[in-house]
């Protein structure tokens, strides 16, 4: 157990993130776009929808209905009891441990709120693990020009359909205070910065947070902030299988009318292959494939910023984040 000191506060180590919560006032439609998207419904109770992938995580999004459109908080796995009773003690406005007696995987929560800015914030622990699900897809081989890997007289064929989920990859934030938020955030917890961009006058403004496993791999980012005028959620970001499952899913959603945002294109930090929707609420989710993995052997990345504009109209400073990109469906700035 870490020990805390005047220097060195206790940090509430976290394993990974787990799935997070939106409210709509539409949700049939909402309900059809994540379908559509490559969820899959595990249990409808209530007001309530809870969605999987195919990795282990008993849910990854809870679809809420109510009357406005809101994000709720994204979850993270605390790495042991103890961490998650402290948490109830220490951190602003948090509740008390409490059992999750009707959500997938049952286990124990607390939710406080963003010191900064009053989003919910949520951590749980001994949720159940769910089955694993097996892809429907090989591993894909590839023919290059100078190696040829697939066998002759067999052929590749694919069909549009949903971009199947894995796993809730990350989520983004606009904040009101980078500063602020950026100190609570990597004292209180193990996020440690994979990448920090600032602007003209050398301030922080824009950083994307890894968890500190030691030498264990984890993804480049499972939360990011950059400060803006008002606080908001950015996007979620969910995994699925290849780029052949990302760009049939593409086609798919845009058979289906719904509204592309920017994609298919590749990111420099974190380096996945993104292809980002808009939700009938208006929301902002994202799929990706082949990101970057890092551990404590990663060397911190320093870069300077340029205005760039979101589709939320806020300036933000992404430009190496959101710099590489083809078939841009929206302009972005």
């Amino acid at each position: 157990m870490a020990v805390e000191t005047a220097d060195s506060p206790r940090k509430i180590n976290l394993l990974r993130i787990a799935h997070v919560y939106y409210t709509h006032k539409n949700i049939e439609k909402a309900r059809q776009f994540l379908e559509a998207f490559g969820f899959q419904e595990t249990l409808h109770i209530d007001d309530k929808t809870y969605y999987r992938g195919t990795g282990r995580e008993p849910f990854v999004y809870c679809a809420i209905e109510g009357s406005e459109d809101k994000f709720g908080g994204a979850a993270f796995v605390v790495e042991n009891a103890e961490d998650l009773d402290f948490a109830s003690k220490t951190l602003p406005n948090a509740t008390p441990v409490h059992e999750l007696r009707e959500e997938p995987g049952g286990g124990y929560r607390v939710t406080f709120q963003d010191p900064i800015d009053g989003f919910a914030f949520h951590l749980v622990h001994a949720q159940a693990p769910a089955a694993a699900q097996s892809s429907a897809h090989e591993k894909i081989k590839f023919n290059f020009p100078n190696e040829k890997t697939r066998p002759g007289n067999e052929f590749q064929r694919f069909e549009k359909g949903p971009a199947l989920i894995h796993k809730l990859g990350h989520f983004g934030m606009c904040v009101t205070s980078f500063a602020d938020t950026y100190d609570f955030y990597t004292t209180r917890f193990n996020f440690t910065p994979s990448d920090l961009v600032s602007d003209e006058s050398g301030n922080d403004v824009t950083t994307f947070l890894h968890l500190d496993r030691g030498l264990e791999l984890v993804d480049h980012h499972c939360f990011f902030f950059f400060e803006g005028p008002v606080a908001h959620v950015h996007h979620s970001s969910y995994e699925t299988y290849d780029f052949d499952t990302q760009l049939l899913g593409h086609d798919y959603l845009r058979e289906k009318g719904y509204e592309s945002c920017w994609g298919v294109g590749r990111h420099v930090m974190g380096s996945q292959i993104f292809d980002y929707w808009f939700d009938p609420s208006q929301f902002i989710l994202e799929h990706y494939v082949d990101g970057d993995l890092v551990n404590s052997n990663n060397k911190l990345i320093r870069s300077k910023a340029s205005p760039k504009i979101s589709t939320f109209g806020d300036p933000i400073c992404l430009p190496n984040f959101f710099s590489s990109s083809s078939g841009v469906a929206k302009d972005l700035g």
